[in-house]
């Protein structure tokens, strides 16, 4: 029953961490209406609960597989009361700053919930169940929605204090329904950021979710003041709007993942990064009213399936440093939130125009669609590699002229040469003497003309020992037809 409770649990309690998370930015025209905040601080008011979101995520989810989900979620919200508390109480500038970083949080709890739910499934099911956590990026969603409304109502101040009793509540419910036996993990933290730090996919992962995930959070603490100052909607209005984006890049999360479980999750991020590019070129032109939601949407949609994909990757490729790779990886999709809203801001300074800015997210978006096509065309190779090194045949190829381009280690075991002593030579080196001439030729003239040949040959080891090979010889062409190597596959057949 515990373990069946789960996901949804951990789900709403993501749903209650990102709720938490945003209340600065969803209620900053109602704040701003109360507290004296410079323009060129405003940025760093909405953004700043980021940087703490984004850095815990690697403790967090850390100490998600030495402690459990229970005990952290636990946790974290009690810590989540003092600064909510204090906010309400905000009378400047600064204390909306030194309470928004701890509100941060709320975000970093994020990386609980994906270091712990795929222990309690199949490797199959780990992007669909990943992506279902995903939904609780709502979170976001229901807070810019609600708290405007709310707030138009009774006021700002006692619409944060609200948040007081969700947290109690989620307190309460990880206290009497969170896995007290869930399974742990207890590498030594350091153990695991020095297994995984030269990964190159690690960084590559991280600069994907950056952007995917970055998008999302940056959209969410940008979209309302924008809409409000740029377009002159009503508060409440640009508060549906903003979410609206959050319900599309939310629902498409779990769609990412359950594409991922189904089909190459590489393949699935070419196309991400693809909309995602024309998209943000669309938004750089600053069109009508019509035409930016469009942007924005599809923006929402290319970073809800890449959220989902990602998550699919990082457990696939980093199984037992789950934890601290969810974390790094993580943490950057948090930073990725902070860096756009406060770029857009000096920009806007600068020029007078968001134009700049945001075709400067759309190049970085084309550079991920390259990486995203080198990695999988990396991955292709090294699968090609596994299978030559690891098959029990052993190997050679030649180019044309004859001379010895590369062997496996089955060539080595089987014929005692090692890689160093053939390349560059000719095959006969193996020759055991007791085929003909004509045996030769008529060995080679197949291969010309039928493109293969394939029967028994005595060969000669290193040692001088001589024994029976089954042989096969493939003919590789180009385009044109013409043979531009062979490839000599063979096994040991002595004692058949």
């Amino acid at each position: 029953m515990i373990k069946k409770v789960q996901l949804p649990l951990q789900t709403l309690n993501l749903i209650t961490g990102f709720m938490v998370w945003v209340i600065i930015s969803s209620l900053m025209p109602f704040i701003s209406e109360d507290i004296s905040i410079p323009p060129g601080r405003l940025a760093m008011v909405t953004a700043i609960p980021v940087v703490l979101g984004s850095i815990l995520r690697i403790p967090l989810g850390y100490y998600a597989n030495i402690l459990g989900a229970r005990i952290i979620f636990m946790s974290s919200f009690i810590l989540l009361l003092f600064p909510v508390y204090f906010i309400s109480e905000a009378s400047t500038v600064t204390h909306l700053i030194i309470g928004g970083l701890f509100l941060g949080i709320g975000g970093a709890v994020f990386s609980v919930g994906v270091t712990s739910l795929p222990k309690y499934f199949p490797k199959d099911k780990h992007g669909l169940v990943n992506g279902i956590y995903g939904i609780g990026n709502i979170g976001t969603a229901v807070t810019t929605f609600s708290a405007p409304m709310v707030a138009a109502q009774i006021g700002w101040a006692p619409a944060v204090k609200m948040y007081l009793i969700l947290l109690l509540v989620f307190i309460a419910l990880n206290f009497f329904f969170g896995d007290r036996h869930e399974p742990k993990l207890k590498t030594p933290i350091i153990e695991q950021i020095k297994g995984v730090s030269k990964n190159e996919k690690l960084w590559l992962f991280s600069l994907f979710y950056f952007i995917t995930f970055g998008s999302f959070v940056a959209f969410t603490i940008y979209l309302p003041n924008f809409l409000v100052s740029n377009f002159g909607l009503e508060k409440v209005d640009a508060g549906m709007r903003t979410a609206g984006f959050i319900a599309v890049a939310t629902f498409f999360r779990p769609v990412g993942g359950w594409l991922a479980d189904k089909f190459q999750p590489l393949f699935l991020l070419t196309g991400t990064f693809s909309i995602y590019t024309i998209a943000a070129i669309i938004l750089a032109f600053m069109p009508d009213m019509g035409l930016y939601t469009a942007g924005c949407l599809a923006i929402a949609f290319s970073a809800g399936i890449g959220n989902g994909v990602i998550f699919k990757l990082v457990p696939l490729y980093f199984n037992k440093q789950a934890g601290v790779a969810n974390g790094i990886v993580s943490m950057m999709g948090g930073l990725g939130g902070f860096f756009p809203p406060i770029m857009l801001s000096v920009i806007y300074s600068v020029t007078g125009q968001y134009s700049i800015g945001f075709m400067l997210l759309s190049q970085v978006a084309l550079a991920s669609l390259v990486l995203v096509v080198w990695l999988y065309f990396q991955d292709r190779l090294a699968l090609t590699s596994e299978v030559f090194n690891s098959t029990g045949q052993g190997i050679l190829v030649t180019d044309v002229s004859g001379l010895i381009k590369t062997v496996n280690p089955a060539f080595t075991k089987l014929t005692g040469y090692t890689e160093d002593e053939v390349l560059g030579r000719q095959p006969s080196i193996l020759k055991s003497g007791r085929q003909s001439k004509e045996f030769y030729r008529v060995m080679w003239g197949e291969v010309r003309d039928k493109g293969m040949w394939q029967g028994e040959i005595w060969n000669r080891r290193k040692n001088g020992e001589e024994y029976l090979q089954w042989l096969n010889i493939s003919a590789v062409k180009d385009d044109t037809g013409e043979d531009v190597r062979y490839v000599g596959t063979f096994s040991d057949i002595t004692q058949k």
